[in-house]
């Protein structure tokens, strides 16, 4: 992509970036791979390459670039700025977003600590997280509900014996089959009115509490797989909570607060997603553009056909336009907030997934049976990105939200209208 409106560090950053990823980052991808192994062996150590390679960040200044830079611990980057460079990461999605110490779910989860921690809560997590000597899951969705109202979590945190108490089975938490996944946080039904669920508070019956995860009764179970992939070490498994207990110290911002939370951490975090998505749309397009040059159909190159050049024109027309709604929304964060950037957010959620799979499966179309098989990306990057169409919210969750706040701006105008009208009406005829 074109980059404009960088200042000349970001630039700095973006070309450094680009390099690390392009020249080490994407060529490492299949030892990183071979070095995972089989069965067990794929959750019990981390491939020797990804240390190298965050050394290397380290060294070249790409390290824990997403906090905004309000917070002093981050690289002191715009959201508008990281969004730029979260896309250049998501060409290498299973390398280069962890060797920068990028990558969700820690990236969230730290935004949360450097933003409601307390100091002794960024001592203890905050700060290795930051160093990457440890990793981290995000513990919300359950299989007994529908997790996409997140009032229906029913996990419990409870108080006990001077602390809390956190029962309950989660799945699908990103990060928890890692074998440096040193904590968690868990969502759980607690604070005013959780017991009795009453509908007059419902979005201050949910806490977030922090829980180690070497702490008696957290049990990881199997990882679960996405079309067949089981995306390790990192994985998405089952944890099961039994009866644990850790100090009150471990409540983040206070009880019945957990929506707050989670929305702090869920508006940039949607970004991020979306812009890696858009590098993953990126280099799918650049693997097709070349296929379609090198092989040859019925007497003539496959890119002289015209449907195939029609496929190339609209995977260019899909990933701008998906480009600009993200930037505007980040723009928009940096601006006013994510909580003024609502509508903003939720169309860039809506609309990047849909289109950076619409350019991979084209490309996949373009590549034939390579284009399902293990010998190109192309399959495992459109199992990532399908995902995005349920996490952090489905497409119709949010969509829901842009029509609701669609129309109040439409309402809010009509009325403002009507308000000058009647204004003008009451001046005197001069």
């Amino acid at each position: 992509m074109s980059v404009v409106q960088l200042s000349p560090r970001v630039q700095a950053l973006y070309d450094a970036l680009v390099a690390f990823v392009e020249d080490e980052c994407i060529p490492a991808e299949a030892e990183y791979r071979e070095a995972l192994g089989t069965g067990a062996q794929r959750w019990a150590a981390v491939p020797p390459v990804m240390e190298r390679l965050k050394a290397r960040a380290r060294a070249l200044g790409l390290w824990n670039l997403f906090l905004p830079r309000e917070h002093a611990e981050g690289g002191g980057l715009s959201n508008y700025e990281y969004a730029v460079l979260s896309e250049v990461m998501g060409r290498s999605l299973a390398i280069a977003p962890e060797a920068c110490n990028c990558s969700a779910p820690d990236t969230g989860n730290m935004e949360v600590l450097a933003k409601f921690g307390t100091a002794a809560q960024k001592k203890q997590w905050l700060e290795p997280l930051l160093a990457g000597t440890i990793r981290s899951a995000f513990a919300m969705t359950e299989p007994g509900v529908a997790s996409s109202d997140a009032t229906n979590i029913c996990a419990r945190i409870e108080r006990r014996d001077g602390g809390f108490v956190v029962s309950g089975r989660k799945w699908w938490i990103s990060g928890a089959g890692h074998p440096r996944c040193a904590v968690f946080l868990v969502m759980g039904r607690s604070g005013p009115g959780a017991a009795s669920g009453s509908s007059n508070n419902r979005h201050q019956q949910q806490s977030i509490v922090i829980v180690p995860a070497d702490a008696p009764g957290v049990t990881v179970g199997r990882p679960l797989t996405v079309f067949g992939y089981d995306d390790a070490p990192h994985g998405h498994c089952e944890v099961a909570f039994d009866n644990v207990w850790v100090p009150a110290e471990n409540m983040v911002l206070g009880e019945g607060r957990g929506f707050e939370v989670i929305q702090g951490r869920l508006g940039p975090g949607r970004i991020h997603h979306c812009m890696r998505a858009l590098g993953v749309g990126e280099r799918a397009l650049e693997l097709a553009v070349a296929r379609v040059q090198q092989r040859t159909t019925f007497g003539r190159k496959i890119a002289d056909h015209g449907v195939v050049l029609d496929y190339i024109a609209k995977s260019r027309m899909d990933l701008e336009a998906a480009r600009m709604l993200v930037l505007r929304a980040a723009d928009m964060i940096d601006r006013v907030g994510a909580k003024h950037a609502l509508k903003e957010i939720a169309m860039a959620k809506v609309v990047v997934p849909a289109a950076v799979l619409a350019v991979i499966d084209r490309a996949i179309q373009l590549f034939g049976a390579a284009g399902v098989g293990p010998d190109t990306p192309l399959a495992e990057l459109w199992a990532g990105v399908r995902t995005l169409r349920i996490a952090d919210g489905p497409d119709e969750v949010h969509a829901r939200q842009i029509a609701q706040l669609e129309i109040r701006h439409q309402n809010a105008r009509r009325r403002q209208r009507q308000t000058q009208i009647q204004g003008q009406a009451a001046q005197p005829k001069l």
